[in-house]
């Protein structure tokens, strides 16, 4: 096989600065450090304290390593409302961070988020049919296993009605994913006038996103949707890279830019619909999560995803643990939450990149 040959076939990113390798190396060891103190915090904090200690002493004898069993309360707390919780946070944040790096690197734009493609509209289309329709054919899982489908299916339109001539813009795709998330939204306003009350706070509570409803059957149906993303997104990372020198100069290093979305548009839609199936609409983390990054470290993907995956699961427990703590005995919703946190960056990012560029033309 030739130089040329192998060039073509396997696409070289350049490699980033030293210093900002070293960036990345802290940012990581900062953001898995910052995962070991929270979990624990997390676990032990709720109306119903259990002391750090005895968290850790509850892990170490579930695992046989030593360790001491808690009262029955506490381990009850711990073990079926706290663990399946914090699990659903991680994986959900996880989830939301790593697909909006996916869907900025995809789009070449640091303002895109999961959302413009239509999956959580669809998703939400999904769960609200189910709720005003009373259906029940999966039990408990109903309200999930619709709004993951139907996620993943408004997905797939949208790509479908984007392309034209074997090749798919990326103004075509945005503008389809805009008009489908209008679609999307007349839909939900059309169950909304049919629904009854009960429907319509259930279908108000979902909308406003929260992980108050999890167990660990919740946390096994994302987790392989959320393993597969998380491990195949990674793997993307070069070819991401020289896309983000445009699409013209990636294809002539051998990116196979359409394929490439074609992956990365599926792979965001897994994420995100196994996310929003089982905690509402949760906005905002996958628009700042991978800009926070991006400014401290640099836009490489080789750090760029799997420290969005980290950073969005870091943010996502911390935005869960003020949301059932700073209230008490009530509990906000998470996504008011994180669009209230949320919103404020947006608004700065807008001015930033506004100063950056002299002004809208």
């Amino acid at each position: 096989m030739s130089v040329l040959e192998k060039t073509v076939r396997e696409p070289v990113a350049p490699a980033p600065p030293r210093g900002r390798r070293t960036t990345a190396w802290l940012l990581t060891a900062g953001l898995v450090a910052g995962l070991v103190v929270l979990v624990p915090v997390a676990a032990g904090t709720g109306a119903y304290p259990v002391p750090v200690g005895d968290v850790f002493a509850s892990v170490l004898h579930r695992s046989g390593l030593g360790g001491g069993e808690l009262d029955r309360i506490a381990e009850s707390v711990l073990w079926n409302v706290r663990f399946p919780r914090i699990a659903l946070a991680l994986l959900v944040g996880a989830s939301l961070g790593c697909a909006g790096a996916l869907m900025q690197g995809v789009f070449g734009n640091p303002l895109a988020e999961p959302g413009v493609i239509g999956v959580s509209s669809g998703a939400a289309v999904g769960a609200v049919a189910a709720i005003a329709l009373g259906l029940n054919f999966a039990g408990n899982w109903t309200v999930p296993v619709l709004a993951f489908v139907a996620g993943l299916s408004t997905v797939l339109l949208v790509y479908g009605m984007s392309r034209s001539g074997g090749r798919t813009e990326v103004v075509t795709l945005i503008l389809t994913g805009i008009a489908v998330n209008a679609f999307a939204g007349a839909l939900i306003g059309l169950f909304l006038f049919f629904a009854d009350t009960a429907a319509i706070n259930q279908i108000t509570f979902w909308q406003l996103g929260s992980l108050s409803q999890a167990t660990w059957p919740k946390v096994l149906a994302v987790l392989p949707c959320a393993a597969l993303g998380l491990t195949v997104a990674p793997l993307y990372a070069r070819r991401l890279d020289l896309l983000a020198l445009g699409e013209r100069p990636a294809r002539h290093l051998g990116v196979d830019v359409e394929r490439l979305r074609i992956v990365l548009v599926l792979v965001i839609a897994l994420l995100t619909a196994a996310a929003v199936s089982v905690s509402g609409i949760i906005g905002f983390v996958g628009l700042v999560v991978p800009h926070l990054l991006r400014m401290a470290a640099g836009p490489g993907h080789r750090f760029l995803l799997p420290g969005s995956a980290l950073l969005g699961a870091l943010v996502l427990l911390a935005a869960d643990l003020i949301a059932r703590t700073v209230a008490e005995p009530a509990e906000l919703p998470l996504g008011v939450l994180t669009a209230l946190l949320g919103s404020p960056f947006f608004f700065w990012l807008l001015r930033r990149t506004r100063r950056r560029q002299g002004g809208w033309a």
